[in-house]
């Protein structure tokens, strides 16, 4: 197999006398969808923010793209193509829906004219046709999703780690966002995302990792994370793993 696009060796973080995360290693491949789950206050958000650059692990390596990122700030690390999404959503109340998602195609377009086409077009591809005019501030939830969403794309990344992009959607809206990241990774942008939506999980991701109390407790396809013990104790419970093994072997 190629060299990983992530590849993240034995980080740890700890907040005062809390270990965060705890000698993590995973790997994302070109062109994949990987999945991180776990219970709430598992470190998964904790990783994420280590792995963009907003926090500072105690110990560790992070190589994107052939490149040491350990250390780096978020701007340089976004720079090279490794973008994050937040699971709170805080638009620019002030500017438009297209304003805002030029915002993140200015860190490739300095002219305004070049970020705005580049918004508009992202916003299309994400079915926002009819809100880009509109004021961010009136957004609905599934709306403000989709501009974090867009806004993330539209620095044109190759990596994307999306943090529970489905949370607080009904199940319609949820399936429009699986749809629309199986697009986007068919459009060459490998992802890493965070959920708890464990359907949407297990029909997106090739490959799941999850976490608990900082550390990993499992790393493998969809089928084989629903079929492990130690996840079905520590997050999933046996009702939704039994109805996650029923619909793996429906798919099969």
């Amino acid at each position: 197999m190629s060299e990983p696009l992530l590849d993240v060796r034995h980080v740890d973080k700890s907040f005062g006398g809390l270990r965060a995360i705890a000698d993590v290693s995973l790997s994302v491949h070109q062109g994949e969808i990987v999945a991180l789950i776990g219970p709430n206050g598992a470190g998964k958000t904790t990783l994420f923010a280590t792995v963009a650059g907003f926090l500072k692990p105690d110990a560790g390596a992070i190589g994107f793209f052939g490149h040491d990122i350990l250390g780096s700030t978020p701007d340089r690390i976004c720079a090279l193509g490794l973008v994050r999404t937040f699971q709170i959503v805080q638009p620019f109340a002030g500017l438009t829906v297209r304003q805002n998602i030029a915002v993140g195609a200015h860190l490739r377009h300095a002219g305004r004219r070049e970020a705005l086409e580049l918004a508009d077009s992202v916003g299309r591809r994400l079915g926002m046709a009819a809100l880009l005019d509109r004021p961010a501030i009136g957004l609905t939830v599934a709306a403000r999703k989709r501009l974090e969403l867009a806004r993330a794309l539209a620095t044109e990344p190759r990596l994307l780690l999306l943090d529970e992009v489905m949370a607080g959607l009904n199940p319609t809206e949820i399936d429009e966002i699986v749809a629309m990241i199986r697009a986007i990774r068919d459009e060459g942008v490998t992802v890493l995302l965070i959920e708890h939506v464990m359907q949407a999980v297990m029909s997106l991701a090739e490959r799941i990792y999850v976490l608990n109390n900082g550390a990993l407790i499992a790393e493998g396809t969809p089928a084989a994370i629903a079929a492990n013990s130690a996840v079905v104790d520590a997050y999933l419970g046996h009702g939704a793993a039994g109805k996650l093994q029923a619909k793996q072997v429906r798919h099969a």
